[in-house]
């Protein structure tokens, strides 16, 4: 499935990083439109497909193609990335530029896992697959997954790729990820959900969130309130939302978020092995804290 790709290589704003739907184990393609779809009005900046809550690992190629073309079916015009990763550098070459052809905003590329190159096997590593993309490449710092710590003066040097435009960063580093905001060099995307305030509140772009499946519109307004300079606005909304987050990592993701769409009826609470289901008390603690949420006002 081929879109027209009309976007302009800005990545500000909320991404919502998909959950995969499964139907007796099989994708529940269906689902996956309903989300989608439910989601396009809520004002978020576009979707990810294919990524880490995607359960991307568990499906096979011909799935991922699948998905893919589903979300950009009922994505309304809003752009999609695609996730893409895997440790064989010649076959990551060939799905980048296939890929980057099917009409996507962006690829989300991360180091290859299990190898744990130098620092200068990632520069060749992420230089080549920015090569052979024909859309914007957003790197994904995601050291606890993949086994590399992509280091500062790295990603500067990346950054000097014309293709390579922004940073879903999760790398645990707060000086780091400062100092990346503060050069300008590239568009950083809070990938921690609970680091969505602090990056953005330090002239961070945006933010590629799971737990921003439910209750979207809190977290747009947010990020809204502290674009515009409106701090106090911003906490009043944020702080009720951090049990919410916690919540949604309690388990692995993307369990818990699975299980809160599967209570309110969007899908089944169904995974892949080695993922399992979350627990039902953990369901009940979500649905407990957002029955605790003050009414939102968008100012």
């Amino acid at each position: 499935m081929r879109a027209s790709n009309n976007f302009s290589g800005d990545f500000s704003g909320l991404w919502i990083p998909l959950v995969t739907p499964f139907h007796h184990g099989a994708v529940d393609h269906p689902a996956l439109t309903r989300l989608v779809k439910n989601l396009c009005g809520s004002g978020i900046a576009g979707f990810v497909a294919c990524g880490s809550t995607g359960e991307a690992a568990a499906l096979d190629a011909d799935e991922q193609q699948a998905v893919l073309d589903t979300v950009l079916m009922a994505a309304q015009g809003l752009p999609v990335v695609m996730g893409l990763s895997g440790y064989h550098l010649p076959k990551m070459r060939d799905n980048v530029a296939a890929t980057s052809r099917q009409g996507i905003a962006g690829l989300l590329l991360a180091a290859p896992c299990y190898i744990r190159p130098s620092q200068a096997g990632l520069l060749q590593w992420f230089t080549a697959l920015a090569d052979a993309s024909e859309v914007p490449v957003i790197v994904y710092d995601i050291p606890y997954r993949t086994g590399a710590t992509l280091e500062l003066t790295t990603l500067l040097q990346l950054a000097q790729h014309p293709r390579i435009a922004a940073i879903k960063d999760c790398g645990g580093d707060a000086a780091k990820t400062a100092t990346l905001i503060a050069s300008g060099a590239l568009q950083v995307l809070a990938g921690e959900d609970a680091q969505i305030f602090s990056t953005l509140a330090q002239g961070g772009a945006g933010a590629i969130a799971a737990s921003a499946h439910g209750h979207t519109q809190r977290f747009v307004e947010v990020m809204r309130l502290i674009v515009q300079g409106d701090l106090a606005q911003a906490r009043a909304l944020w702080q009720p939302l951090l049990p919410w987050i916690a919540g949604q990592f309690a388990e692995p993701n993307p369990g818990p978020i699975k299980g809160w769409l599967a209570h309110h009826g969007q899908m089944q609470a169904e995974l892949r092995a080695p993922m399992t289901p979350a627990s039902s008390a953990l369901v009940d603690r979500l649905i407990a804290v957002e029955q605790g949420f003050p009414a939102l006002r968008t100012l």
